[in-house]
């Protein structure tokens, strides 16, 4: 018998297909969290007086580290040894449409690429790792906000039994139990997130330190990754044993990183803005 004091939910992932091809809300909001982003960057863009430019290939290196780093990171932290234990499964690593990302191997990938990035087109554009992960952040808080809200249309990723009324019944997976929908308390927590940071970058730009937003994302976002992970099903089997589950393992070096961070920022005080920022506000102000 249904409960009536919760979400009955049974969303196709699918919008629509057209033959062999399917367009999914995940994927619909993947792309969205990345257009999205683009957008924002523009601002920045604009109102630091760096070129615009640069977003093009920052948008392209994105794509390809984030997808790879999420699929390896599905692969190699929580099923090794299905992918590397036969080749019919390490040719499943290439095929991410099967299912299987993981966002720790996605921010692992994404700070490798922006490390790469900012060393070819800081120079020519005038900007540095920090400046760039400082607002890259800022962007990428509201795109995981996307991919989970992508997740609750998958019925998937979600938490035990809830008496809470805001359960939700994933009835396309069988469950006759209302389960924490914690895609959407992790999708809340991103946005309030990115939106919080987002104040302090239109507010306080002229006072903010360089690595500040970074600590503030990394803090930020897997503590509440960490928490949240607490009230989740386990995703693989061998995680039904461990005192902390895989995805909150790895949260703590991020968490720590972004501690870390914060600390750096405030004793070394860099200025988060670019120098023509400062130029252009006291044009601005003549």
């Amino acid at each position: 018998m249904l409960n009536i004091l919760s979400v009955n939910w049974s969303v196709n992932p699918e919008i629509f297909r057209i033959g062999g091809i399917a367009i999914r809300w995940y994927g619909l909001l993947f792309v969205a969290g990345f257009f999205l982003g683009y957008y924002i960057f523009q601002k920045f863009c604009k109102r630091e007086g760096i070129s615009e430019k640069m977003i093009d290939p920052l948008l392209y290196t994105l794509l390809i580290g984030t997808i790879v780093g999420a699929r390896l990171g599905h692969c190699l932290f929580y099923q090794p040894d299905y992918y590397l234990g036969s080749w019919e499964g390490f040719w499943e690593i290439f095929q991410p449409w099967k299912g299987g990302l993981a966002s720790h191997g996605g921010a692992i990938a994404l700070v490798l690429a922006m490390i790469w990035f900012s060393r070819k087109y800081g120079p020519r554009y005038d900007f540095d790792f920090f400046w760039i992960m400082d607002r890259l952040c800022l962007t990428v808080a509201f795109a995981g906000c996307f991919i989970r809200l992508g997740n609750l249309f998958n019925s998937e990723i979600y938490g035990g039994v809830t008496s809470l009324p805001w359960g939700f019944v994933f009835l396309r997976n069988g469950e006759t139990l209302p389960k924490h929908p914690t895609q959407l308390y992790e999708a809340f927590a991103y946005l309030i997130l990115g939106l919080s940071m987002l104040a302090i970058y239109n507010k306080d730009l002229q006072k903010l330190y360089k690595g500040t937003l970074t600590g503030i994302f990394l803090t930020g976002c897997f503590g509440a990754r960490f928490l949240i992970e607490f009230i989740k099903n386990p995703q693989v089997e061998f995680e039904q044993d461990m005192v902390l589950n895989m995805g909150q393992l790895l949260s703590i070096p991020f968490i720590v990183l972004g501690i870390t961070a914060i600390a750096i920022s405030f004793i070394k005080k860099k200025p988060a803005a670019s120098d023509r920022f400062y130029t252009i506000s006291k044009a601005a102000k003549r």
